[in-house]
């Protein structure tokens, strides 16, 4: 069967989603087609640190109801070293904020908005293929309980993740790939107790980093740095808990993180990686199919909503006024904004884990970056402008 729309979406996570919404408001149409199904997309635990200027492209799209309601809004993140905890307060060094809404939350609502709407989302497709992308119609082909399907298209947003099918279809000799993996692996709990805090907390220790964050007032999100040869076999409960309050103790003794239930346990390797370019033809890639950053930096899901609106507005233009201009330069748009992100999350990951390569003088080099960074407004104020998401730039057309 042979279905026609103007923009094909492989991929259901929030770049895919987002830019659905986004193109709908344009009065574009568009078909998502995911290959898993609508639970394990809705269940896929992943981030939740929402930059301002993301939650105000939620907010335009129409899918910002629940997330004003249970999202949690942060004026700042607290650096620990030494036993001792560092404060910096983002509204008074950049006038923004911060929001915790969990990544499937977000994918969620946007999930659930648009099949209220009765627009196509496409579950649990088989066999996913992108064809002619170098043409004026590109098609992608799939398999459900129905057979073959065809979906011929104006434009193909590949925003299925790393692992996706988007990517590889791309000729080898067009791309030039950006990789770099970090001696060290995150182990994450999702635990049933009382935060720790209601803001982030960083922790530099001795034994290697510790992050304290939270989805909920009732559940914690925490993590630790392990090596990467560790394996979750190796991290028993009780050892988890036994670290995580060694790392995050304060020197004054007058801190513990409370236990609960752990309802989620996994290890996560620590990699940057960008692809470019990220369009070839009438292929435009988004979100984690294009690049990938540490998540120090908390910036993963704001960059692929980042791409999506850029990418909404390279379409628009197209279909408003036939101008090219925008889609010709989305790559390079795109990636001054990713390029800024990796450095950020690349410069926090560094000064905040242990390498086990460093020597001596690397470590207390890193106490000294500390100390700078937690004492001087002209540095807080630098890490808080990158922290809560640096301007978009605006759409230009020559």
């Amino acid at each position: 069967m042979r279905t026609r729309t103007q923009v094909g979406i492989v991929g259901a996570g929030p770049a895919g989603l987002l830019l659905s919404h986004l193109l709908q408001r344009e009065r574009i149409e568009s078909i998502v087609i995911e290959d898993r199904s609508r639970d394990y997309v809705e269940n896929r635990i992943r981030a939740g640190v929402l930059e301002q200027g993301s939650v105000e492209i939620l907010n335009q799209a129409g899918l910002g109801a629940r997330m004003a309601e249970e999202g949690i809004v942060h004026e700042g993140i607290e650096i620990r070293f030494d036993g001792v905890g560092h404060r910096i307060d983002f509204p008074s060094l950049t006038g923004k904020r911060m929001t915790v809404y969990g990544q499937h939350e977000v994918v969620k609502d946007m999930i659930a908005v648009r099949l209220d709407a009765g627009l196509p989302l496409i579950f649990e497709a088989r066999d996913v293929s992108i064809r002619d992308f170098d043409r004026e119609r590109p098609t992608i082909r799939y398999t459900d309980e129905n057979g073959g399907q065809e979906i011929a298209c104006d434009f193909v947003a590949g925003c299925d993740g790393f692992h996706g099918i988007c990517r590889p279809s791309i000729p080898d000799t067009v791309l030039t790939h950006y990789d770099r993996v970090y001696p060290l692996n995150w182990l994450g709990i999702l635990s049933q107790s009382r935060p720790p805090s209601f803001e982030i907390t960083y922790v530099h220790h001795e034994r290697g980093f510790a992050l304290m964050s939270l989805r909920s007032p009732t559940l914690s999100r925490l993590y630790l740095q392990v090596s990467p040869d560790d394996e979750l076999a190796d991290w028993p409960d009780a050892r988890v808990w036994e670290e995580l309050h060694r790392r995050t103790a304060l020197a004054d003794g007058d801190f513990r993180i409370e236990e609960g239930p752990i309802l989620q346990k996994g290890i996560t390797p620590v990699r940057s990686f960008v692809v470019e370019p990220m369009q070839y033809g009438r292929l435009f890639l988004a979100g984690d199919a294009a690049h990938i950053v540490p998540p120090t930096g908390a910036k993963g899901m704001n960059l692929a909503l980042a791409d999506v609106r850029n990418l909404t507005e390279a379409i628009a233009a197209f279909y408003r006024d036939g101008t090219t201009a925008l889609l010709d330069g989305y790559s390079a748009r795109c990636l001054r904004r990713v390029w800024n992100a990796q450095r950020f999350s690349w410069w926090m990951t560094t000064m905040l884990h242990l390498n086990p390569e460093d020597t001596p003088f690397d470590r207390r080099r890193q106490l000294a970056e500390l100390d700078y960074v937690t004492s001087s407004e002209a540095a807080m104020r630098s890490l808080a402008e990158n922290y809560v998401g640096l301007p978009f730039e605006p759409a230009v057309v020559n």
